[in-house]
């Protein structure tokens, strides 16, 4: 299994938004063929931050998501919404930041 952490930022009072635009991705993304979990937290302090927690099959599962229609949707159109964006990669051996 590889795992994801992303951690997303919206700009104050922006959340709402972000979060609104996610409900396609996540039922679209539920249903990749890797995909084992996908799953969007909220820091209940500051719902402004998100946190996605994801488990992947393999690394070509991955790459496959990242190539996805959907995820390129939600990234277009959260962009303006966004003050910062992190995803961790987390391998058995190690963990990439892309």
């Amino acid at each position: 299994m590889v795992y994801i952490i992303a951690y997303l930022t919206a700009h104050a009072g922006k959340g709402d938004e972000v979060v609104a635009l996610t409900t396609p991705l996540i039922e679209a993304t539920l249903k990749e063929a890797g995909c084992v979990s996908y799953e969007l937290y909220r820091k209940p302090t500051d719902p402004d931050a998100l946190v996605f927690v994801e488990t992947w099959k393999d690394r070509a599962a991955i790459d496959a998501h990242f190539a996805e229609p959907h995820l390129k949707a939600f990234q277009t159109a959260a962009a303006n919404l966004l003050a910062s964006a992190r995803v961790e990669i987390v391998h058995p051996e190690k963990i990439e930041v892309v």
